[in-house]
């Protein structure tokens, strides 16, 4: 075993300015060789998808470049407007599903016919993110929602359930079980693996009397169980490590299930915490809607996905600009106060790279056409808008490619790419 000295290059102990809590970094993310010329700081990744769309014309500028004039809900990023990149003229292919709302099943796969016969979906970005990082933090990634949805999916084709309460992904995160908890845990982990072992055996015995197309369906299967094994052993060293301390008091879920605002923001905090103590680095959030009148938003009195399909009426548009100008803000903050973390020579959105948009062009129309995407941060170079074809969309994928590229996963195609790099994305 090598006897390089290692050092802490950060002190265990930091001040998480963005939110005002004090955070203790994990011990493998606050360490470093002590020839490094300084922390460096891990690459993040957070998707984000509004299930009802954005009103394009106030979120898609009528200019391209860097000289563009900003829309309505653009104005409410206006400090950050150097911090991210506005995509139009994007879109999946083949996204028409069995309901108007089945591309959302598919934003982060670009499978085509969602839903529809024959339809099985693929593995989603994140989660091809996070088979590459593995075990280097203690959760690969965290899929969260501000309702129900979710936007992971695994190699399988199978959806990965979306957390939506707050306080459970709070302890889930910060809360260290007693002692006879942990145990607990480690039995169970154990006890997985000892039903994979004979599971496996079983499936072995049987792929000898298997004809081709089912031993290639068996080694689908194999694949999936040899998986899992590593991650319950991974489990099972991290079980054993005490989870970050933050001084963020553990939050309650909010009481208004239709308060939008404070669902969304509190999210964003601990999606902060997450990313700041390096609990993953990979984080799906599936931002909603829902059938009913968001609470505390002034003006607003008709229910949401209504005003969603608003057929140009210009009251409801008026209505449904001040819910998603109200969300732009509070995404604002979230912005805010990631260039307020302070790491490895820059702060924490130059890390982190984030998604954010709708898998909906037009909700009006349920048109998954020219897709309005934004994308900051993530050590890019932005303040611009790029516009490709309206009428020829570039396949939305082409932006995965170089995505998943900057997390270390090396790949060339994703999905229904046709390129490995997308026009307008600039190291």
């Amino acid at each position: 075993m090598s006897h390089i000295a290692i050092k802490h290059s950060l002190n265990r102990r930091a001040f998480l300015k963005g939110t005002g809590a004090t955070v203790t970094l994990p011990f493998l993310s606050a360490m470093t060789p002590a020839f490094a010329a300084g922390p460096v700081a891990p690459k993040r990744f957070v998707a984000m998808n509004g299930g009802l769309g954005f009103h394009a014309p106030h979120f898609i500028p009528t200019e391209t470049g860097a000289n563009y004039k900003m829309p309505l809900y653009l104005q409410k990023l206006e400090k950050h407007r150097k911090d991210f990149t506005v995509f139009s003229g994007l879109s999946h292919p083949n996204s028409n599903g069995n309901s108007g709302h089945a591309s959302e099943l598919t934003w982060l796969t670009s499978t085509p016919r969602p839903g529809l016969a024959g339809f099985k979906n693929t593995i989603s970005l994140d989660q091809l993110m996070a088979k590459h990082i593995g075990a280097a933090t203690r959760f690969p990634s965290l899929t969260v929602g501000a309702r129900g949805q979710s936007l992971s999916w695994t190699a399988n084709g199978v959806q990965i359930p979306a957390q939506t309460h707050p306080a459970k992904i709070f302890r889930q995160l910060f809360v260290n079980g007693t002692e006879k908890e942990v145990t607990e845990e480690i039995k169970d982990l154990e006890r997985g693996r000892s039903i994979l072992d004979t599971v496996l055996s079983d499936a072995k015995t049987l792929n000898l009397t298997l004809g081709a197309r089912d031993r290639e369906k068996l080694d689908e299967y194999f694949t999936s169980v040899r998986e899992l094994e590593i991650r319950l052993q991974q489990n099972k060293q991290w079980a054993n490590r005490p989870k970050p301390k933050v001084n963020y008091k553990e939050p309650q879920d909010v009481a208004d299930r239709n308060d939008i605002l404070a669902k969304q923001r509190l999210m964003y905090d601990l999606i902060l915490l997450a990313l700041q103590t390096d609990s993953t680095r990979v984080i799906a959030f599936s931002i909603g809607g829902m059938n009913a009148v968001p609470s505390n938003i002034p003006g607003v009195r008709t229910d949401w996905h209504m005003l969603s399909h608003h057929g140009r009426d210009e009251d409801k548009i008026g209505e449904l600009a001040r819910i998603e100008a109200a969300e732009f803000e509070v995404f604002g903050e979230f912005l805010t106060k990631l260039k307020k973390v302070k790491e490895g020579g820059g702060h924490l959105l130059d890390h982190t790279a984030i998604l954010f948009g709708s898998n909906l062009g037009n909700a009006s129309s349920h048109s998954w056409r020219n897709l309005p995407i934004l994308l900051a941060g993530g050590g890019y170079k932005h303040g611009h808008h790029v516009a490709h074809d309206p009428n020829n969309n570039t396949p939305f994928a082409n932006l995965f490619v170089p995505l998943a590229q900057r997390m270390g996963v090396e790949t060339e195609k994703f999905g229904s790419s046709t390129a490995s790099t997308i026009h307008g994305l600039v190291s």
